[in-house]
């Protein structure tokens, strides 16, 4: 069983910067892909970013390229999501998930956090 523990959302103005975190318990997920998700109210959740198990590669929606960034350190079990510049369509409750493989796979994600809200506002 894997455990996943969201933190770092907030309210934020336009033009600001967060940095999210995912804290996994559990399994280690070092030979796992990991993503970001985000769902605003009334739509359907859409894919933000996700980093394969080593780090080296990442995979960005097109909405956030050039201003958002995803991390992981596996010693610490942990993922991060610096999002810069950021834009009040980039509301939403953002949910941290490892994937079943060790890259990204849209229909791969096989355990979820309880998400962290972000709000961009002025």
């Amino acid at each position: 069983q894997v455990q996943l523990v969201e933190s770092g959302g907030g309210l934020v103005q336009p033009g600001g910067s967060l940095r999210l975190s995912c804290a996994a318990s559990g399994r280690t997920f070092s030979t796992n892909a990991l993503g970001w998700f985000r769902q605003a109210p009334g739509k359907d959740r859409e894919f933000v970013a996700a980093i394969s198990y080593s780090g080296a590669d990442t995979y960005y929606a097109d909405s956030v390229k050039g201003r958002f960034s995803i991390s992981r350190d596996n010693e610490k079990n942990t993922v991060h999501l610096q999002m810069n510049s950021l834009k009040p369509e980039d509301t939403g409750m953002y949910y941290c998930a490892r994937n079943g493989g060790p890259f990204h796979r849209i229909g791969g994600y096989d355990f979820w956090g309880q998400g962290t809200q972000v709000t961009v506002s002025s």
